[in-house]
């Protein structure tokens, strides 16, 4: 029997001691599930006493790819760690390399890599916020949110030449400036799009239907968060007041003035399934924020340090991690001297938010559980990597 099927037969063993219980797969196919995560549910009808989460179906060695190809030539698989959040991954690699390096950043590029980060930050927030009410059942929220996520995916094309997966930061800076008439046209659009969250909150956020299926459910305490190893939004949502961008402050983010939103109980318990909703409504308000003080600040200047097209690292170790939009990201790099990682690890924030679901899912209706997924912001890729 291949190994996975064994792995799967040992799962049905413990997922079902007790006689009349029924096992129902859910995935790794269901749209709810957001990419190919497969739960084993163990249910009394309609009410789960378990849901076991079954990963690895995306799993493509992206750690172990790393030992194979030049420092610079890993950026690119980067892009596919969060295929929603490339921006984040690219920021956090090259920070490892550079910590490893010694290599500084031109201040233009930091810039530059705060309005591509946090640009990338909305576009991630308005899909996950617009698919969790879509999962609950309200389409038209979402289709609301893909068109200012198109004029986003406009300015990185512009930027870039990309849509998804961008390449755009470099080990040392950034790819390409910034092309002309790109500050205009990205504040033209952060002036629509701000009153464009309002009526998103009217629309569905305070939606009084939208609010019964989100409030009370499966709340996450502050010291159980901890413990699950939670980050990014589903930590804060918890009343967690933790940010890397403000408490392990990188790049520019210093100098910028930003707030830090926390679950505060909105409609129901604190740490519930609507305040991790409502936490990521706040951060896109936010990161429009970061992104108008980022275009009055941006300086003239160089874009790119000069690191050479080959890299040979200094034998040694480094961390760096960033705050992406599902929380801490972090590259642990380790360099033997030669023109390519010895060892690469990756922490997302995907895989612990996982863990978590099991020990939420007890007790819990089945239509719950597609809230809980949404809620966390799980993304399956970076989930197996």
């Amino acid at each position: 029997m291949p190994a996975e099927l064994k792995d799967l037969a040992q799962l049905r063993e413990m997922a079902l001691p007790i006689a009349g219980e029924t096992m129902v797969n859910m995935g790794p196919q269901h749209p709810s599930t957001h990419g190919v995560l497969n739960f084993l549910l163990v249910t009394d009808g309609e009410v789960m006493h378990r849901a076991i989460p079954h990963v690895g179906y995306l799993h493509r060695g992206m750690e172990k790819l790393a030992e194979e190809v030049p420092y610079h030539g890993y950026m690119p698989f980067t892009d596919r760690l969060d295929y929603l959040a490339a921006m984040s991954a690219n920021q956090g690699y090259a920070m490892a390399v550079e910590k490893l390096l010694g290599c500084g950043v031109p201040p233009r590029a930091e810039w530059l890599r705060l309005i591509a980060c946090e640009l990338n930050r909305i576009a991630s927030h308005l899909v996950a916020t617009g698919t969790m009410a879509m999962d609950l059942g309200a389409f038209t929220p979402f289709i609301h949110w893909l068109r200012e996520r198109e004029v986003i995916n406009d300015l990185t094309e512009a930027l870039c030449g990309s849509r998804l997966t961008y390449h755009y930061l470099r080990i040392g800076g950034v790819g390409y400036d910034l092309p002309a008439g790109f500050a205009d046209r990205t504040l033209r659009w952060l002036d629509h799009f701000e009153p464009m969250i309002d009526e998103f909150d009217r629309l569905i956020s305070h939606n009084e239907i939208f609010v019964a299926r989100l409030a009370n459910v499966s709340p996450i305490g502050a010291a159980m968060a901890i413990d699950y190893g939670l980050v990014g939004p589903n930590l804060r949502a918890s009343g967690v007041d933790w940010d890397l961008r403000r408490d392990l402050a990188y790049s520019v983010y210093p100098e910028c003035q930003f707030e830090v939103p926390l679950g505060r109980g909105y409609r129901g318990v604190v740490g519930d399934c609507y305040d991790r909703f409502v936490v990521r409504v706040l951060e896109i308000r936010e990161s429009c924020r970061l992104l108008r003080q980022a275009f009055e600040r941006l300086p003239e200047g160089e874009i790119q340090a000069k690191v050479g097209r080959k890299l040979k690292l200094p034998a040694g170790e480094a961390y760096a991690r960033v705050e992406a939009p599902r929380g801490e990201m972090g590259f642990y790099l380790v360099s033997d001297g030669g023109e390519s990682p010895y060892r690469l690890k990756v922490r997302t924030g995907s895989f612990s938010a996982m863990s978590i679901i099991e020990a939420l899912s007890h007790g819990l209706m089945i239509a719950d559980l597609v809230a809980l997924i949404g809620s966390l912001d799980v993304i399956a890729p970076e989930v197996d990597r």
